[in-house]
């Protein structure tokens, strides 16, 4: 099994020295820091930009710049997002944004886990757990989801927060590591 057969499906797979997904993740970077120099009101230009690095047409999508992700082929954009400046998606796992979801500036999205142990470590060994954001959520500035999580419909998140478990619908929550403040319903 190849290492990115491995990535896709949640196994443990070697990230740093897989010829493939380097050069994947070199044209990802290339595409975004093009993204990022192109004036904000050529959308035109953007939107080229933004097909060839997701592979698809998001619809209503607002991807303010700088926005940096490793793949891009991985993220999946709800109609009507908003993501605000200096995101990052660490897409080695997939990440879905449901529609009309809002997202702060500075938040990171991060699918990728790392072994422990430090000897595994250092081969470059990760594991990626996919994200989801389900509809009508709101993400506060400076948001950090790690691997495997799901927020859920109509939930909030407070600005700081580090999102290590899934966030049921409906839900604010806020801290390092986010608990569950009030249901909204």
């Amino acid at each position: 099994m190849s290492e990115e057969e491995k990535m896709n499906q949640g196994e443990w797979y070697d990230a740093n020295n897989d010829a493939v997904l380097i050069k994947k993740r070199e044209k990802a970077m290339d595409l975004c820091f093009i993204y990022n120099q192109i004036k904000p009101s050529d959308l035109q230009q953007r939107n080229k930009i933004l097909y060839e690095l997701l592979g698809y047409e998001p619809q209503n999508l607002t991807l303010l710049s700088p926005f940096m992700c490793d793949y891009g082929q991985h993220i999946r954009f709800g109609k009507d997002v908003f993501v605000n400046i200096n995101s990052y998606f660490m897409d080695g796992a997939e990440i879905v944004i449901g529609d009309h979801v809002f997202i702060g500036p500075s938040c990171g999205f991060y699918t990728a886990m790392h072994p422990l142990d430090a000897s595994s470590r250092n081969q470059g060994l990760e594991k990626a757990l996919p994200i989801h954001i389900e509809d009508d959520v709101w993400i506060g500035a400076n948001v950090v989801i790690l691997p495997g999580v799901t927020i859920g419909k109509g939930s909030v998140i407070a600005a700081g927060s580090v999102i290590t478990h899934d966030v049921e619908a409906y839900s604010l929550a806020a801290g390092v590591p986010a608990k569950i403040k009030k249901k909204l319903l």
